[in-house]
């Protein structure tokens, strides 16, 4: 499948919540709720919420598309993380999170994700990070083994609160 990966712009503030609409809830585990995916999208991953991000001179968004419709998206949050969790077991600073990592079910497995977060990483290098981290479901067993394949070593745990319900995730860090 030909696609084109580059930064994400403010008009695809849309676009992204389009994806992250679809994406998000494929992404929690099996006893989240409809309710708790649906506020949790409303809140997080809306438009103006997009808006927002997009407009963070610390986050750095890319949009995987093909012919004009994007197929994927990435979130990189530059600077120390907040968590507590996470920041006890992040070994190499400075870092960077690597927030969101989505890409639409008919587009797995050709090669977006791989690409998505290459230009993150690339990106989390030219903003100076010896490191980039992320947060995944202990239970999506396909993204543990996507970021186990492309690098990302599991180092900790955190929780991720998704409808009042605190989710178990692991931490895991790719020193570049």
């Amino acid at each position: 499948m030909p696609f084109a990966i580059r930064p994400a712009v403010a008009a695809d503030a849309p676009a992204l919540a389009a994806v992250a609409a679809v994406t998000f809830p494929l992404a929690c585990p099996p006893h989240t709720t409809e309710e708790a995916k649906a506020d949790f999208i409303a809140t997080h991953l809306s438009e103006a919420s997009f808006d927002s991000y997009l407009a963070d001179p610390a986050r750095d968004l890319f949009v995987a598309e093909e012919d004009g419709r994007a197929l994927g998206y990435t979130m990189l949050v530059a600077g120390d993380p907040a968590d507590p969790d996470v920041a006890a077991v992040i070994t190499t600073r400075p870092t960077a999170e690597l927030s969101k990592v989505y890409v639409l079910p008919d587009a797995h497995g050709g090669g977006v994700a791989s690409a998505l977060v290459a230009a993150s990483v690339e990106a989390a290098r030219a903003r100076g990070a010896a490191a980039v981290w992320l947060g995944v479901n202990q239970e999506n067993g396909r993204a543990n083994r996507f970021y186990e394949k492309s690098g990302f070593a599991r180092v900790g745990t955190k929780r991720f609160l998704v409808g009042g319900r605190y989710e178990d995730d692991y931490v895991r860090e790719l020193v570049l």
